[in-house]
């Protein structure tokens, strides 16, 4: 690879988040001038006072910025799950939905809104079910000693979220339907429209731990990527390392899913766009999915509340980029993803 490829791939991206940062500022239903928002951020830091008015102030601190900044924790939450489940399972195709991590907090969600619980316990319940649906899998999958460990993890992840799936359809089919089933589906759909300050603080510890676990980690878990002989020749104890990397990823999908609901693709698509610009190292991987994956978050999420005049769901937006961009990635991609 270039030598100079990398540090204009990092450019590009540093750039990128600064711009949607800005964007995601200053736009919505009400604009903020750009001006306006560097004296207001400018008179914070010095302990001046604010040179806007209440409503402007408003909508800056208590709506605009705690959404900016849920939408970067979701995406660099999820894009860095992604990177670390397809090296550790050496699989391009594998994402955070794979264990069962989705299914499992939107039963988990689903739960909650149909015994009408409040929407802290809501959350909570959405974070405790996708722990353990993962737990759930990776218990069925040691039990199946007879396959490969790699695959039996997968194809257990698959066989219990289709089970989980089957319950949130039971559920959303006994839901009252004026009340409880709308909520439901607009959980599903996923959204960062409900996400407050005390939310995002709830989850926060969570991802800072997941995400710590794999940067200490990044060296041991690229290891895991040439396969389990190898890391043991080179002093790496393949079980203990990937179970600890599939925890802390699973932690912080949790984590993320548990305040925005379902948002796929983000976990599949960028880091495969993380390795075409630095290449599959983790050590590399890991850092540029982190930031492209919270650049791409927040740029969907500031088209999904300004581009119609309704709010579009988040996961659907997602899918809707993430499908032909991922395709486009696949189309320029000439040789194996390793």
């Amino acid at each position: 690879m270039n030598r100079r490829r990398p540090v204009l791939a990092w450019a590009l991206t540093v750039l990128s988040l600064a711009a949607a940062l800005f964007v995601a500022l200053a736009t919505g239903p009400y604009p903020l001038a750009p001006a306006d928002i560097g004296d207001a951020l400018r008179a914070a830091l010095t302990g001046e006072a604010s040179p806007l008015d209440r409503t402007a102030s408003s909508v800056l601190w208590q709506i605009r910025l705690p959404r900016i900044a849920a939408a970067l924790v979701v995406g660099l939450s999820l894009s860095a799950a992604g990177a670390t489940f397809q090296t550790l399972f050496r699989n391009p195709l594998v994402s955070p939905d794979i264990l069962g991590v989705s299914a499992g907090a939107a039963l988990g969600a689903a739960a909650g809104i149909f015994l009408a619980f409040g929407p802290g316990a809501v959350q909570a319940m959405a974070f405790a079910g996708g722990l353990v649906a993962v737990f759930a899998v990776h218990g069925v999958s040691v039990g199946l000693r007879a396959h490969d460990p790699l695959t039996a993890i997968v194809l257990v992840g698959i066989a219990i979220g289709s089970l989980l799936g089957a319950a949130v359809s039971l559920l959303k089919y006994l839901a009252d339907p004026n009340d409880e089933l709308p909520a439901i589906t607009y959980w599903l759909l996923g959204s960062l429209a409900s996400v407050t300050t005390a939310s995002l603080y709830a989850v926060l510890p969570a991802v800072l731990a997941g995400v710590s676990v794999m940067v200490l980690l990044r060296w041991r878990i690229g290891v895991l990527s040439l396969g389990d002989d190898e890391a043991r020749s080179l002093g790496v104890s393949a079980p203990v390392v990937r179970a600890v990397a599939i925890g802390a990823a699973t932690l912080v999908t949790a984590a993320a899913v548990s305040i925005c609901g379902i948002v796929g693709w983000v976990g599949l698509v960028v880091p495969h766009a993380a390795r075409m610009l630095v290449g599959p190292a983790y050590s590399r991987l890991l850092p540029m999915a982190l930031f492209l994956g919270a650049a791409f978050v927040l740029a969907v999420d500031t088209l999904a509340r300004t581009g119609t005049r309704i709010e579009l769901p988040l996961g659907v937006l997602t899918a809707v980029i993430g499908t032909p961009l991922f395709v486009a990635l696949l189309a320029r991609t000439r040789r194996g993803w390793q």
